[in-house]
């Protein structure tokens, strides 16, 4: 389904981190179709090498650049800002969607396993975006989208690591959205609920497995409890960031637009 018109991202350069998971890579393909050039990184390069296939038969005149980089490192936040603006251009956005899972119940939570999940889901987060903000604060316009979570608007059962960096993204999206406003950016936050990816699948088997299920009744159990009765797809999640990308989200700052099949409504 293509929503948007094919100039809604016209001359827009968009980097997309964590490009190589499920919601990276339908938003990338979701820019070109609208018209917009890319930048994609993360650390599968065969997948970076056939997402940027992908993206150049959508729109063979879109811009595409990739850089294969591990964003918890500083000089690869770095290289990834300056080869990207050397490469297509001035960056007009950013979509941070570098992420992992990471649960289980506080007890049996390692210290490795914390520090894993929130060095990647925040902290790499933020220090990126302080390194795009740099390049974008002079253009006087942009649009940054974070990939939360449902999970850090409210807690659940043995999630702790991963809600707690989840909460941490919509903290820094609501409080660097003042920031960067000032300057024509707009900030805000995409919080899925259980999407149809490798990673949303591996939630629900890690759960099945806590409780005795096998995958299938687990995924049966989670849509259960979904008013629309299904998980979101990747697809349906790119579309509502690229939708915070263009201007027809130009008064929305801040905000952590839920994507839940009406399970949190509020």
């Amino acid at each position: 389904m293509n929503i948007f018109s094919k100039e809604a991202l016209k001359g827009e350069h968009i980097i997309v981190t964590g490009a190589t998971g499920g919601i990276g890579y339908e938003t990338a393909k979701e820019i070109v179709r609208a018209g917009g050039h890319v930048t994609i990184t993360g650390r599968d390069e065969d997948k970076l090498a056939s997402l940027r296939e992908e993206c150049s038969s959508i729109n063979g005149s879109a811009q595409i650049y990739v850089s294969g980089a591990d964003l918890n490192q500083a000089e690869d936040r770095k290289r990834v800002v300056h080869d990207a603006g050397q490469a297509i251009g001035p960056v007009t956005g950013v979509v941070n969607s570098a992420g992992v899972i990471g649960g289980g119940p506080l007890e049996d939570l390692s210290e490795e396993k914390m520090r894993e999940v929130m060095e990647l889901n925040y902290f790499s987060t933020v220090l990126f975006t302080q390194e795009v903000y740099q390049v974008m604060k002079p253009n006087g316009k942009g649009s940054i989208v974070n990939v939360s979570s449902l999970s850090g608007l409210r807690g659940t059962h043995s999630n702790t690591a991963y809600s707690a960096s989840k909460f941490a993204v919509i903290g820094f999206t609501q409080s660097f959205a003042f920031e960067a406003v000032e300057h024509g950016i707009r900030v805000n936050a995409v919080c899925p609920g259980y999407v149809d990816t490798s990673m949303g699948q591996e939630s629900i088997r890690s759960k099945g497995e806590r409780e005795g299920r096998s995958y299938e009744e687990q995924r049966a159990r989670a849509e259960q409890g979904i008013p629309s009765g299904r998980l979101s797809s990747a697809a349906e999640v790119a579309r509502s960031i690229v939708y915070l990308l263009t201007p027809a989200s130009e008064n929305i700052v801040g905000e952590s637009l839920k994507i839940s099949g009406g399970t949190v409504m509020r």
